[in-house]
């Protein structure tokens, strides 16, 4: 015999007042939107295309093999042993830590030296460096990092470097801070198998330091991943041994990705601003006449059926950001096109 439960005194549960800060971020957001209006998702930084069928394998073949049980903390051996690569999942906290900013402004999104130097000092205990940069898309110049390192040794600083985008760097060579004289004992390089490989779901990383940075690493993942999927890391071990026509091949398709989008947004009346790497790219959506970026974006995708993230949602002062939006060139191409057709079609000053 069932019982009925009255539930008109029960009190929900609160949640606790220290996670109450953490709103749905503005990806998630922005991706749900486009599901409800039936809008192209050219916000989000995911493919909307599949990665390589060799890695797939290797993958499948790892499962087959039994490596389905915890992986070691710090990385599966082969990993560990892959080309310059000491492994682990790039997810580090640092407690206690003020954060500074350096703000990036267009239209070159060029490194305000002065304010550099007057930020870096002996207070400074660590830098975060992103090159190449999401959302601008800006790789850092050969001078603008031999200042960064500069600093970094002068002051007894350390560096985290993300270059998860280091495979799509277009106009330039990607540089790692890391490789310059002096700085490689005092840089941990954090990169992926996502962006590369357009396997973003896999959310396997990697870092590369000397072992005295190497092991606090492995000390904060062990208390805050403990491990990643064992599969997939023997499935990265295969993908960073692949031979350089891929990257080649890589680099060609997404600069043709990149053209339809770029010239598709200029001949719809948006100010593009350079770019030299990552897979986005943004723009000033002020002729259209929007109060600010993320006005303009939730028109974008009711009223157009195209999705774009805001940018304010990336600087310190997101007033500094709110005549951007930033779009993204990972989709293929019948995507992209679809989208920009959509725009001249749709858009107006």
């Amino acid at each position: 015999m069932s019982t009925a439960v009255s539930t008109d005194n029960i009190t929900p549960l609160q949640v606790a007042k220290r996670l109450e800060k953490f709103k749905t971020t503005i990806f998630t957001q922005m991706s749900m939107l486009a599901i409800k209006h039936g809008a192209i998702n050219l916000g989000q930084g995911f493919p909307n295309f599949d990665g390589p069928d060799f890695v797939k394998e290797a993958a499948i073949q790892a499962i087959r093999d039994g490596n389905n049980q915890y992986a070691r903390g710090y990385g599966v051996p082969d990993l560990n042993i892959a080309p310059f690569y000491d492994s682990y999942e790039a997810t580090l906290s640092m407690a206690g830590a003020k954060v500074k900013g350096i703000t990036l402004r267009p239209p070159d999104f060029a490194l305000p030296i002065e304010e550099l130097k007057s930020t870096i000092s002996k207070n400074t205990r660590a830098i975060l460096l992103n090159t190449p940069h999401n959302p601008t898309g800006k790789m850092f110049t050969p001078e603008e990092l031999n200042t960064i390192a500069s600093l970094c040794i002068e002051n007894d600083v350390l560096v985290f470097s993300d270059e998860v985008y280091d495979k799509l760097a277009f106009d330039m060579e990607h540089i790692s801070i890391a490789s310059l004289p002096g700085m490689f004992e005092r840089t941990v390089t954090m990169n992926s198998l996502g962006k590369t490989f357009s396997l973003t779901g896999w959310k396997i990383g990697w870092a590369i330091a000397p072992p005295h940075l190497t092991w606090g690493a492995r000390q904060a993942h062990a208390f805050l991943t403990f491990a990643t999927s064992n599969p997939m890391q023997w499935a990265a071990a295969v993908a960073l041994r692949a031979p350089d026509s891929y990257y080649t091949e890589l680099k060609r398709d997404y600069m043709a990705k990149r053209s339809i989008l770029v010239e598709g947004l200029k001949a719809v009346g948006f100010k593009v601003f350079p770019f030299s790497g990552t897979y986005f790219v943004v723009v000033d959506h002020t002729p259209f006449g929007h109060e600010n970026d993320i006005a303009f974006c939730e028109y974008l995708v009711k009223e157009v059926g195209v999705v774009a993230i805001p940018t304010s949602v990336f600087y310190l002062n997101p007033e500094e950001g709110k005549n951007l939006v930033r779009f993204t060139f990972c989709k293929d191409e019948g995507t992209l096109r679809a989208a920009v057709d959509r725009m001249k079609e749709k858009l107006r000053k």
